[in-house]
């Protein structure tokens, strides 16, 4: 078997470059072919990804987080199509790592024994992929896409990006103090809100920013997106819901609205950054759309 491993030195803060040469180790040990490609720049994955021979690999391999993982999904489906892109492997060395949680790959570790259990002949998860569109620019992502409070968390969660995890708690706290709401105007296969908000979350998989929660009842493969919507919460309030997102029990929250749908539309005033898997990328207004089984995974 032979692979194709897109590693991204500066995923977790840069901590992902001092793994690379254990993964390396582990899979020579294997009998496993492998070729490395290593992104040079920022969103380097995408054109990686496109550029791939794709004919010569029996399955993907993404070596950083989640948004290398988003990167690597967006070059594959600009160039190939999708019954002709092989599995894809996730070797979690980001800083959230949330989607492999949805895999039940938690470790370096967990994505090594998923490549070798395919190569001893397991099937890959088939998955589902969401999608954006801003006019004619249509954008994938397979963990969430976020606008709101949750994009400026992720803007100041950027900054300390070399502490994992807890980046996203700093992101929390510091803008709570800021708070701001926005006028949204959601369509929900049909079903027409208009409210003020504080945020909105399209979810394909249950976690985000690694350990939170965001939406418990999330499945990979159900062909449904669910749709956190959070109304105005008074800094105290938000301050308080904080901690249930790490246990997801935060949709029970009289502020928070929990749906499951096939397709969104969005809009907002004023008009919003959105945040697909973790990447800045696109603004207000958008289509939102689920395609069910789109890609496969190994687990």
């Amino acid at each position: 078997m032979r692979i194709a491993i897109i590693h991204n030195p500066r995923s977790g803060g840069g901590s992902a470059a001092g793994k690379l040469p254990y993964i390396t180790q582990m899979l020579k040990k294997t009998g496993i072919r492998f070729d490395l490609f290593h992104t040079r720049y920022h969103r380097g994955a995408i054109q990686l990804a496109a550029d791939l021979k794709i004919e010569q690999y029996q399955a993907v391999v993404v070596a950083g987080g989640d948004g290398t993982n988003f990167q690597t999904i967006n070059g594959l489906l600009q160039s190939f199509e999708p019954v002709w892109i092989p599995p894809l492997g996730i070797l979690p060395i980001g800083s959230g790592n949330s989607f492999a949680k949805d895999l039940g790959i938690q470790c370096i570790e967990d994505g090594l024994k998923t490549i070798i259990k395919y190569a001893d002949g397991s099937t890959p998860k088939p998955v589902d992929v969401l999608s954006f569109q801003n006019g004619n620019n249509v954008t994938y992502f397979i963990n969430l896409l976020g606008l709101g409070f949750v994009t400026d968390v992720a803007i100041t969660a950027q900054r300390f990006k070399k502490l994992r995890s807890l980046s996203y708690i700093i992101g929390v706290i510091y803008q709570t103090f800021k708070l701001n709401t926005h006028m949204i105007r959601l369509d929900i296969d049909g079903t027409l809100i208009e409210e003020k908000n504080c945020f909105v979350e399209f979810c394909n998989s249950r976690y985000t920013g690694g350990d939170m929660l965001m939406a418990p009842n999330a499945r990979i493969d159900d062909g449904l997106m669910d749709v956190v919507i959070a109304k105005p919460l008074s800094r105290i309030d938000l301050l308080r819901a904080l901690p249930k997102i790490f246990s997801g029990t935060h949709i029970n929250d009289p502020h928070v609205s929990y749906v499951q749908a096939k397709r969104c539309r969005i809009s907002c005033s004023p008009a919003k950054r959105l945040l697909p898997d973790g990447e800045l990328m696109g603004i207000t207004p958008a289509l939102i759309d689920v395609h069910p089984k789109l890609l496969t995974y190994l687990t």
